[in-house]
């Protein structure tokens, strides 16, 4: 079984940056197709980008998109989402989760998950 161990969340202004890891062990990564949630008080759990296992493929959804890049470092056994220009409404609580086979845009397809990390975006 793999676990995902999130960090790098916190409390950022509008405009900046963080960044999130997510460390995996008990398996490599570098079979896994790995993605990004979010969810935000009263809103439902969103994916916000994905990335095949061979990184070759990534999705961003559109919220998202120019401003936020996901990698993964197959050596270090880490998911990273870069978050760039960040604005209030990205404030969530942020996941990581994994699959086997090709990345899905549906959470229940993904077989593990962490523990998630919050991210505070003031304006």
């Amino acid at each position: 079984q793999v676990q995902l161990d999130e960090s790098g969340g916190g409390l950022a202004q509008a405009g900046g940056s963080l960044r999130l890891s997510c460390v995996a062990s008990g398996r490599s990564i570098s079979t896994e197709s790995m993605a990004w949630f979010r969810q935000a008080p009263g809103k439902e759990r969103e994916l916000i980008a994905a990335i095949s296992w061979a990184g070759r493929r990534t999705y961003y959804v559109d919220s998202v998109k120019g401003r936020f890049t996901i990698s993964k470092d197959n050596d270090k056994n880490t998911l990273y989402l870069q978050m760039n220009s960040l604005k209030p409404e990205d404030t969530a609580f942020y996941s990581c989760a994994g699959r086997r086979t090709g990345y899905s845009l549906s959470g229940i397809d993904y077989a593990y998950w962490g523990q998630g990390t919050q991210v505070t975006v003031s304006s």
